[in-house]
């Protein structure tokens, strides 16, 4: 897959996490901010209201600190496609 069919990938699975309108499990939902925060360069603080919250998603975020931008495109990608279809 080259750079651009990789971002066109990754936006289609962007779009699909965001259509779904079912809660998603706790520790699928920080993997998926992870992987999205290091695809798209969004460094910034988490922003939740609870302190917990910002820890586990900083957690999240390190856990990712190591991997390449594309490979967190495409782990999000795989993250998404095997949700959707092992979810039922």
């Amino acid at each position: 897959m080259n750079s651009e069919e990789l971002n066109i990938a990754f936006k289609d699975a962007v779009e699909r996490i965001n259509n779904h309108h079912e809660p998603f499990p706790a520790d699928f939902l920080l993997r998926l901010y992870a992987y999205y925060k290091k695809a798209t360069d969004d460094y910034g603080r988490p922003s939740s209201k609870k302190p917990i919250i910002n820890a586990f998603k900083t957690n999240a975020l390190f856990q990712a600190k190591n991997i390449s931008k594309e490979e967190a495109k495409r782990t999000y990608i795989e993250l998404v496609d095997n949700y959707f279809l092992y979810r039922k």
